[in-house]
Protein backbone atom coordinates (compact mmCIF):
# COMPACT_ATOMS: atom_id res chain seq x y z
CA UNK A 1 0.00 0.00 0.00
CA UNK A 2 1.41 3.26 -1.03
CA UNK A 3 2.49 5.79 1.72
CA UNK A 4 1.00 9.04 2.06
CA UNK A 5 3.93 10.68 0.78
CA UNK A 6 3.82 8.54 -2.40
CA UNK A 7 0.09 9.26 -2.66
CA UNK A 8 1.14 13.11 -2.64
CA UNK A 9 3.51 12.60 -5.49
CA UNK A 10 1.19 11.00 -7.44
CA UNK A 11 -1.17 13.90 -7.58
CA UNK A 12 1.51 16.20 -7.82
CA UNK A 13 3.35 14.23 -10.53
CA UNK A 14 4.20 17.14 -13.88
CA UNK A 15 1.48 14.67 -15.74
CA UNK A 16 -1.32 15.69 -13.48
CA UNK A 17 -0.58 19.11 -12.70
CA UNK A 18 1.98 21.29 -14.92
CA UNK A 19 1.41 18.96 -18.07
CA UNK A 20 -2.68 18.87 -17.42
CA UNK A 21 -2.82 22.61 -16.73
CA UNK A 22 -0.62 23.34 -20.07
CA UNK A 23 -3.07 21.29 -22.04
CA UNK A 24 -6.05 22.91 -20.96
CA UNK A 25 -4.04 26.29 -21.67
CA UNK A 26 -3.61 25.23 -25.26
CA UNK A 27 -7.26 24.39 -25.53
CA UNK A 28 -8.24 27.91 -24.02
CA UNK A 29 -5.88 29.46 -26.69
CA UNK A 30 -7.40 27.40 -29.31
CA UNK A 31 -11.42 28.02 -28.59
CA UNK A 32 -10.65 31.57 -27.84
CA UNK A 33 -13.51 32.94 -29.98
CA UNK A 34 -12.51 36.08 -30.44
CA UNK A 35 -10.09 36.65 -33.28
CA UNK A 36 -7.89 39.81 -33.32
CA UNK A 37 -4.91 39.84 -35.17
CA UNK A 38 -4.23 43.84 -34.20
CA UNK A 39 -6.12 46.27 -31.55
CA UNK A 40 -4.85 50.45 -31.66
CA UNK A 41 -7.07 51.46 -28.48
CA UNK A 42 -6.20 51.24 -24.96
CA UNK A 43 -9.51 50.51 -23.39
CA UNK A 44 -10.16 47.95 -26.15
CA UNK A 45 -6.55 46.10 -25.51
CA UNK A 46 -7.86 45.73 -21.88
CA UNK A 47 -11.42 44.35 -22.31
CA UNK A 48 -9.99 42.04 -25.15
CA UNK A 49 -7.04 40.46 -22.50
CA UNK A 50 -9.42 40.02 -19.28
CA UNK A 51 -11.82 38.46 -21.70
CA UNK A 52 -9.33 36.02 -22.66
CA UNK A 53 -8.03 35.91 -18.79
CA UNK A 54 -11.33 34.74 -18.12
CA UNK A 55 -11.74 32.24 -21.20
CA UNK A 56 -8.70 30.98 -19.57
CA UNK A 57 -9.80 30.54 -16.45
CA UNK A 58 -12.94 28.59 -17.18
CA UNK A 59 -10.64 25.90 -19.37
CA UNK A 60 -7.96 25.58 -16.45
CA UNK A 61 -10.28 25.75 -13.41
CA UNK A 62 -12.77 23.48 -15.14
CA UNK A 63 -15.50 25.61 -14.80
CA UNK A 64 -18.88 24.53 -15.83
CA UNK A 65 -20.96 26.96 -17.37
CA UNK A 66 -18.35 29.70 -17.94
CA UNK A 67 -17.14 32.72 -15.88
CA UNK A 68 -19.02 32.68 -12.56
CA UNK A 69 -18.26 36.06 -11.79
CA UNK A 70 -19.78 39.28 -13.27
CA UNK A 71 -16.64 41.44 -15.45
CA UNK A 72 -15.61 43.84 -13.50
CA UNK A 73 -12.98 45.82 -15.52
CA UNK A 74 -10.63 47.30 -12.70
CA UNK A 75 -10.36 44.47 -10.64
CA UNK A 76 -9.61 41.87 -13.78
CA UNK A 77 -7.41 43.99 -15.16
CA UNK A 78 -5.33 43.65 -11.45
CA UNK A 79 -5.09 40.18 -12.28
CA UNK A 80 -4.17 40.12 -16.05
CA UNK A 81 -1.28 42.38 -15.04
CA UNK A 82 0.87 40.80 -13.02
CA UNK A 83 0.95 37.77 -15.86
CA UNK A 84 2.01 40.59 -18.18
CA UNK A 85 4.64 42.47 -16.05
CA UNK A 86 6.13 38.69 -15.64
CA UNK A 87 5.88 37.85 -19.58
CA UNK A 88 7.23 41.18 -20.69
CA UNK A 89 9.44 42.87 -18.12
CA UNK A 90 8.51 45.74 -16.05
CA UNK A 91 6.95 47.75 -18.85
CA UNK A 92 4.91 44.46 -19.94
CA UNK A 93 1.98 46.12 -20.21
CA UNK A 94 3.00 48.89 -22.55
CA UNK A 95 5.67 46.33 -24.23
CA UNK A 96 2.17 44.02 -24.79
CA UNK A 97 -0.48 46.93 -25.73
CA UNK A 98 2.44 47.80 -28.40
CA UNK A 99 2.81 44.50 -29.98
CA UNK A 100 -0.88 44.28 -30.21
CA UNK A 101 -1.05 47.32 -31.64
CA UNK A 102 1.25 46.86 -34.11
CA UNK A 103 1.63 43.15 -35.11
CA UNK A 104 5.28 43.15 -34.07
CA UNK A 105 6.97 40.25 -31.96
CA UNK A 106 4.26 38.00 -33.23
CA UNK A 107 1.63 40.36 -32.52
CA UNK A 108 -1.64 40.23 -30.29
CA UNK A 109 -1.63 36.15 -30.43
CA UNK A 110 2.19 36.16 -28.96
CA UNK A 111 0.50 38.74 -26.11
CA UNK A 112 -2.15 35.96 -25.89
CA UNK A 113 0.21 32.91 -25.60
CA UNK A 114 2.68 34.45 -23.58
CA UNK A 115 -0.07 35.82 -20.67
CA UNK A 116 -1.92 32.46 -21.28
CA UNK A 117 1.65 30.34 -20.04
CA UNK A 118 2.07 32.79 -17.49
CA UNK A 119 -1.64 31.88 -15.92
CA UNK A 120 -0.92 28.36 -16.42
CA UNK A 121 2.31 28.43 -14.21
CA UNK A 122 0.30 30.04 -11.81
CA UNK A 123 -2.63 28.10 -11.64
CA UNK A 124 -0.15 24.93 -11.49
CA UNK A 125 2.15 26.71 -9.08
CA UNK A 126 -1.30 27.12 -6.97
CA UNK A 127 -2.48 23.67 -6.97
CA UNK A 128 0.84 21.68 -6.29
CA UNK A 129 1.10 24.29 -2.63
CA UNK A 130 -2.03 24.06 -2.04
CA UNK A 131 -1.97 20.04 -2.04
CA UNK A 132 1.81 20.06 -0.54
CA UNK A 133 0.12 22.28 2.33
CA UNK A 134 -2.61 19.76 2.98
CA UNK A 135 -0.61 17.35 3.40
CA UNK A 136 2.11 18.71 5.50
CA UNK A 137 -0.18 20.25 7.77
CA UNK A 138 -2.07 17.11 8.53
CA UNK A 139 1.45 15.17 9.63
CA UNK A 140 2.75 15.29 13.26
CA UNK A 141 6.50 15.79 14.31
CA UNK A 142 7.21 12.60 13.90
CA UNK A 143 5.51 11.82 10.76
CA UNK A 144 6.96 14.86 8.94
CA UNK A 145 10.34 13.39 10.11
CA UNK A 146 9.56 10.12 8.84
CA UNK A 147 8.00 12.09 5.41
CA UNK A 148 12.04 13.41 5.02
CA UNK A 149 13.86 10.28 5.85
CA UNK A 150 11.33 8.14 3.12
CA UNK A 151 11.77 11.31 0.31
CA UNK A 152 15.59 11.12 1.14
CA UNK A 153 15.72 7.44 0.38
CA UNK A 154 13.82 7.56 -2.42
CA UNK A 155 14.64 10.94 -4.79
CA UNK A 156 17.91 11.75 -2.56
CA UNK A 157 20.12 10.71 -5.62
CA UNK A 158 18.56 13.56 -7.65
CA UNK A 159 19.53 16.51 -5.28
CA UNK A 160 22.22 18.46 -5.67
CA UNK A 161 25.05 17.11 -3.18
CA UNK A 162 25.41 20.38 -1.61
CA UNK A 163 21.58 20.03 0.04
CA UNK A 164 22.00 16.51 0.92
CA UNK A 165 25.20 16.00 2.37
CA UNK A 166 26.05 15.29 6.06
CA UNK A 167 22.36 14.62 7.96
CA UNK A 168 20.70 16.35 4.65
CA UNK A 169 19.24 19.04 7.55
CA UNK A 170 18.40 21.59 4.77
CA UNK A 171 16.37 18.86 3.15
CA UNK A 172 14.56 18.10 6.49
CA UNK A 173 13.68 21.74 7.82
CA UNK A 174 12.62 23.13 4.08
CA UNK A 175 10.33 19.67 2.62
CA UNK A 176 7.01 21.32 1.93
CA UNK A 177 9.72 23.62 -0.07
CA UNK A 178 11.49 20.95 -1.97
CA UNK A 179 8.40 19.35 -2.55
CA UNK A 180 6.44 22.03 -3.97
CA UNK A 181 9.69 21.73 -6.60
CA UNK A 182 9.54 17.84 -6.79
CA UNK A 183 7.03 18.03 -10.06
CA UNK A 184 9.65 20.54 -11.67
CA UNK A 185 12.76 18.21 -11.00
CA UNK A 186 10.58 15.18 -12.39
CA UNK A 187 9.67 17.08 -15.56
CA UNK A 188 13.18 18.60 -16.21
CA UNK A 189 14.82 14.56 -15.99
CA UNK A 190 12.04 13.40 -17.90
CA UNK A 191 12.77 15.62 -20.78
CA UNK A 192 16.22 15.16 -20.18
CA UNK A 193 15.56 11.19 -20.88
CA UNK A 194 13.82 11.73 -24.15
CA UNK A 195 16.81 14.41 -25.39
Amino acid sequence: MPSDLCRLLDSIDPRQTLEATERRVDDAINSFPERRSQIAKWEEFRGYLIRFLRHVEVHVLRLRGGHPCAMDVDFDWGRCSPALLHAFGANGEKAAFEMARTGNGGGLYSVLKRMARELAEQYSEAEIAAKVCHYWDGLSVGERLAASDEYLSQYGHLLPSELTEGSAGRIRANLPAVLREHPRMIARLRRVGRT
